[in-house]
Formats: C-alpha cells, structure tokens, sequence
C-alpha cells in the first residue's frame, strides 16, 4: 500500500513528493517542523506541538502555513490515508520558496508546508524498552536557541551518528561544565537514590520536550517528584536510573553512559512505569 504525503495543499505519493530546489528550508534550513506520537489510533498532545510550533514559527516570523483546525484536519487526514494506528506523524514549515537570498523575501510569498506519517511496531519499542539504551556524550557545539524546533539538525546528526558508531543509540549534549543539556533527538533525565525525577530546567539552553512535559503529570499520577536543574555526566553515571523523552521513543531507559552501566546496568523501574501510565495520561485526538 503507497504511503501519501501533503505537500503545499496537494495529497501525493510520498514517492512523488517534492519540494522547489529554491524552498528555503532546502536552502537555509529557514524552516521548522514537530513530530507527534500515533498510538492506538490517536495523535498524542496535538495541543502541546501545535503550541509549540507557533512558538518555533513566532520566533522566526514565520506566518502560518493556514489556519491551525486546518492544519489538525490535515494531519488527521495523513495519518488515516497512510493506515497509521500506531507510529509518527511529521510536519514542517518552511519560509517558502523564493529566489536565494539572505535576506527574508517579500511578503508575497507563502510559506510551504509538508505533512507525512509513518507506522511503528510498539512490540519493538516495548522489547527495546525492556532492553534499554546506551548513550555517549559529547561537547555542547550548536546554536544557543536550541529552543526553536528548526530543521537545522546538523550538529544532531554528527552527535547521533557517532553514537552510532560508538554502539550507542543517543548522545547527549553535555557544557563545558560538565553539565547534561539533552540528547540529539530527546531530553534527559535521571533518578535520584532518593527516588527523585531530574531534568535540566526548559527556560534556555534545550527544547521544551512536550513528552517532557507531558511527564510531569504522568509523573504526578504515580506519587513522584520531579526536581528540575542541571546534573553532571559524572551525577548520571552514579544515579539509580536514567532514561530520555521524545514524540518518537516516549519513556526508554538508559543503561549506559560512554560505556559505564547505568545502575546495575539494566532498565529502571521508575521509567518503565512512566513509560507504562503515559498513553493514560498523555493528551489524545482521535485520527
């Protein structure tokens, strides 16, 4: 069965899919996109990620592809002509295209918007779970707003493909201090001896996760406190678990840090049972 992408008001063949060579985002990386969990046949916290985006879109005065209930029409409708009830479905926004110039073009030109989703296999997710993740570290090189969710991922790419290449699964950002900011593509966080959530504060210097913040309730179901400042690479090493949160892998234990076993070295409890309440506690739209 083909999959189908929207791109700039048309439903095509994702294989057809196409962009102008001159799309700002091709070019520029003038752009910005969200990613949002499909489970059981829901969009997860579509409220969350369309917040977001109008922030990210706001930030670089980027206007609206079209009207937000649209816009959740058109994701809707992606993920049911793609048969997806349990995977991902990705948006992007571009400045639009126009002759290459630094400079923002006039105000003629409309900004371009592409729509795909995918399936995933939850048993896979559940057994890498089960399983857990490595991650290596690597030093803080990217731009100070990694607030704004753009598609100018370059630095994410080399930090995840040399985790890659390293075995491991995710690196994490870390300051000069020592300090963890997040992961290529998630945020971290640890759990203390004491049973004690950390994550680094959103107010700079990382992406406010919406599965981040999506936890925090989740979190608050299950009787934890969530204590929110930076931890060293050494604090996570030493800490009882640690795992990352993202749209695309929600809760997934870390069980190594540069090669030194998180723990015991095998998945904590504390996440598996975030990872268990969320979909009871996340936001959900049916598709």
């Amino acid at each position: 069965m083909p999959r189908i992408a929207y791109v700039n008001g048309r439903y095509v063949a994702h294989r057809d899919a196409q962009v102008h060579v001159e799309d700002r985002g091709y070019q520029f990386a003038d752009g910005v996109y969200e990613v949002c969990e499909v489970a059981r046949g829901h969009i997860m916290d579509m409220t969350g990620h369309l917040d977001r985006l109008g922030r990210s879109l706001r930030e670089l005065s980027i206007d609206w592809p079209l009207n937000r209930a649209a816009l959740q029409i058109i994701m809707g409708e992606v993920v049911r002509r793609n048969h997806v009830r349990n995977g991902l479905v990705y948006l992007q926004v571009t400045r639009g295209v126009a002759p290459r110039d630094h400079v923002f073009p006039g105000p003629g030109v409309r900004p371009a918007l592409v729509v795909t989703a995918k399936r995933t296999d939850p048993a896979l997710a559940t057994k890498r779970a089960e399983a857990g993740l490595s991650v290596i570290t690597v030093p803080e090189n990217r731009w100070e707003r990694v607030d704004i969710k753009t598609v100018g991922l370059l630095p994410n790419v080399l930090a995840r493909q040399k985790a890659k290449l390293a075995g491991a699964q995710e690196a994490w950002f870390v300051d000069p201090d020592g300090t963890v900011k997040e992961g290529a593509a998630t945020n971290a966080w640890i759990v203390t001896k004491d049973g004690v959530l950390v994550t680094r504060p959103a107010e700079s210097g990382i992406l406010r996760g919406i599965t981040r913040t999506t936890l925090f309730a989740v979190a608050k179901s299950l009787g934890l406190t969530i204590e929110e400042r930076g931890f060293s690479v050494d604090e996570a090493k030493a800490a009882r678990e640690a795992f990352i949160t993202a749209a695309t892998t929600v809760v997934m234990p870390v069980v190594s840090i540069d090669g030194e076993p998180v723990a015991n070295g095998h998945p904590g409890s504390v996440a598996l049972s975030l990872r268990a309440a969320f979909f009871d506690v996340a936001e959900k739209r049916p598709a």
